[in-house]
């Protein structure tokens, strides 16, 4: 559990976003500021309520993250996870403990954030605790991909200011994009680690071995990659053309996202699938570029 203080300081509390403490609304940013990404600064486009939201979403995720790749032993990290599953029902129960706590709360009542989508968000990450992923089915390799990445994508649209059904077919999308892109971008990574995320049927039908040791010298491999890399495609195009549906100025942080990442798939593709030892970086104007297009699309 978080350490927590008295409330109260600074702003009174329905003058600060979400109606939230500021000093539970730093402690939030915190832990986004902390993990070392470039999250917050591209969440200030966004409204501080909306900015607020996404920065709670965003710090549950990247705890009950660190829970499963942490170094504790299996038993504590499943303690752990299963704590969180009851930590987020006492949420819908209008339970608090700490700052997290007051600010998801906030969250999920101004944004109409669903518990399903955050019970979801755990179960992938209790995919990773309770042993490496190797090779999964392909059935178990979009149910992986929905829970770690699809469901922070239908959380997100809502704090967006999006909840309708187009909205949720964004984050379906968007999100297996994104996902096919980072384990594209990390399988050396991942198998330094024990972890092969590539799905069996591609393995089998490439003729690539489904053991993370050997995978990076396999013949087939590029090949497996060039076809994952066009799904990857195919969900990008699929979630533009849902976002051309949806209310345009909430889909804005979605647009910017997908058109980083997609900028990362296309600098996979320039590498060339055959080196996948080599690390991948956008070159700061081809980012710029990118997300000025996505902001004023």
């Amino acid at each position: 559990m978080f350490s927590d203080r008295p409330r109260g300081q600074g702003r009174p509390a329905e003058t600060s976003p979400l109606g939230c403490d500021l000093f539970d609304l730093s402690y939030v940013e915190m832990i986004v500021t902390g993990s070392g990404t470039s999250f917050a600064k591209g969440m200030q486009i966004l409204s501080p309520d909306r900015r607020y939201g996404m920065f709670a979403v965003y710090a549950f995720c990247r705890v009950v993250d660190d829970i499963a790749d942490g170094d504790a032993p299996m038993a504590d990290k499943r303690t752990a996870l299963d704590a969180w599953r009851v930590r987020i029902a006492a949420l819908y129960e209008g339970m608090t403990n700490d700052a997290l706590d007051r600010v998801l709360r906030a969250a999920i009542m101004r944004f109409g954030l669903r518990r399903e989508d955050f019970e979801a968000v755990i179960d992938g990450m209790q995919m990773d605790a309770e042993a490496p992923v190797v090779a999964p089915d392909e059935a178990t390799f979009d149910l992986y991909c929905d829970r770690v990445a699809s469901a922070v994508g239908r959380l997100s649209v809502r704090v967006f200011g999006d909840a309708s059904p187009m909205a949720d077919r964004v984050a379906h999308h968007l999100g297996r994009a994104l996902q096919f892109t980072n384990i594209l971008r990390d399988i050396a990574e991942d198998a330094r680690i024990g972890r092969l995320y590539l799905p069996r049927e591609l393995l089998v039908r490439f003729g690539v071995p489904a053991d993370p040791a050997r995978v990076l010298d396999a013949p087939g491999l590029p090949g497996l990659c060039a076809v994952l890399a066009g799904r990857a495609h195919d969900h990008f195009r699929a979630a533009a053309q849902a976002m051309a549906a949806c209310d345009r100025v909430a889909m804005r942080p979605a647009r910017i996202m997908g058109a980083s990442y997609a900028a990362i798939l296309s600098g996979l593709e320039r590498r060339g699938w055959d080196r996948p030892r080599v690390r991948v970086s956008v070159s700061k104007p081809r980012k710029i570029a990118a997300v000025a297009r996505a902001y004023f699309g």
